[in-house]
């Protein structure tokens, strides 16, 4: 018996049924005393590695994606945020967009959720085996301006074409050269009606010259050609915040 059992954890540490072989020897207990059937016990081992190692690969992917943090949709307050749409947020969850190679844009002025909303999105798909890849604009648009200048920009835009969801962040924050308004440009037309985009901007649409220059109309018309558009009008997080403390500290000095 203390054969078969050495073999049994050889071939788990092999086939790295990790899983398996952290909870075997008090579950193989459990089955003498419980009078578990074959079959039964075979098949709670299979799903517990098999649990085991989806939750592996999600913590995995998530940490590839690059989020500058991780928050879901259940942390998002929509009663903060009434203007949003939750019957677009829920259609969007089904990832139809993402079969269908569409864009989404979320809209809205500093701190209203925009951010959250599209990696909670991005977690989503990842969820639903996507691979996705988060990218702050300024960030990405200095990496292609190295890229070309080091003559592998094909090789980078290729590289930013191997993700099914790509969510660019933060557009318009920060001011964008000619060059890097052709460079962006070149990343949207490569991914257009092949692969999705998750976007966020401070601007809206009739602004967007302000931040791409001549070249604003021709990436609008890839972007919105197959797209939603989540436009979220209402308070920054930030005061409702600072609010809640003014609010708790004038309680305080009147009490």
């Amino acid at each position: 018996m203390n054969l078969i059992i050495d073999r049994l954890y050889q071939n788990m540490e092999t086939m790295k049924l990790n899983r398996m072989k952290l909870i075997f020897e008090n579950y193989a207990e459990r089955v003498e005393k419980d009078k578990i059937s074959f079959l039964e016990a075979l098949d709670y081992l299979i799903e517990e590695e098999k649990n085991y190692k989806k939750e592996n690969s999600l913590e995995i992917r998530t940490k590839i994606a690059g989020f500058p943090f991780v928050k879901s949709f259940e942390q998002f307050d929509f009663k903060f945020q009434a203007s949003i749409d939750l019957q677009s947020i829920n259609d969007l969850r089904t990832m139809r967009f993402v079969e269908a190679k569409e864009n989404v844009i979320f809209l809205g002025p500093p701190g209203v959720g925009k951010t959250h909303l599209a990696i909670s999105l991005g977690l989503d798909a990842i969820r639903n085996n996507y691979s996705c890849y988060y990218m702050n604009c300024h960030d990405l648009i200095t990496g292609l301006n190295q890229a070309q200048h080091e003559n592998r920009l094909n090789q980078r835009l290729k590289q930013l074409c191997r993700h099914k969801v790509l969510i660019i962040d933060e557009i318009g924050y920060l001011p964008i050269d000619e060059q890097g308004a052709n460079l962006f440009f070149q990343l949207i037309s490569k991914r257009y009606e092949k692969l999705s985009i998750i976007l966020t901007s401070n601007k809206s649409y009739s602004q967007w010259n302000e931040i791409f220059g001549n070249t604003a109309a021709a990436i609008l018309d890839r972007l919105l050609h197959h797209s939603t558009t989540i436009n979220i009008r209402g308070e920054s997080y930030r005061i409702k915040d600072k609010k809640s403390q003014i609010s708790q500290a004038q309680i305080r000095q009147t009490n």
